[in-house]
Formats: structure tokens, sequence, C-alpha cells
């Protein structure tokens, strides 16, 4: 998950803002928006690693946490 879907978020965002180090505020945003992601039940707890808009989805909360 974190190759997948939670580093490129967040380089993504990073990158998009050039910000010169990743935050810990940052990284929290990332988790959250991460975990908003996930409709659990008792058959999936992780997101659908294919699903193209989890990645955008991080990188604007990183974005975000970045000009907080």
């Amino acid at each position: 998950v974190n190759n997948v879907l939670a580093f490129p978020g967040i380089f993504r965002g990073a990158l998009d803002i050039r910000a010169k180090k990743i935050t810990s505020e940052m990284k929290i945003a990332a988790a959250e928006a991460l975990a908003q992601t996930i409709v659990p039940d008792s058959d999936h707890i992780l997101p659908f690693v294919l699903d193209k808009s989890i990645v955008p989805a991080i990188a604007k909360a990183v974005k975000d946490a970045y000009r907080e």
C-alpha cells in the first residue's frame, strides 16, 4: 500500500508545491486522506490499489497541509 498509494501521493503533492522537506503534518494529512478512501467491510480493509482517485486525493491533502 505504501509504495503504490501513499508515497506517490506524498511525493506528487510535495513536488507540486516544491516543498524542501516533507513535514509530519504532511504525512499525517496523507494518512488521513488515504483512510478516507477506504470503505471498510468484513472483506476489505485496504483501498483498491488501482483506484486512480487515491493518489490525487493524497497529493491534495499534502499540499493543503503544507499551506497551513
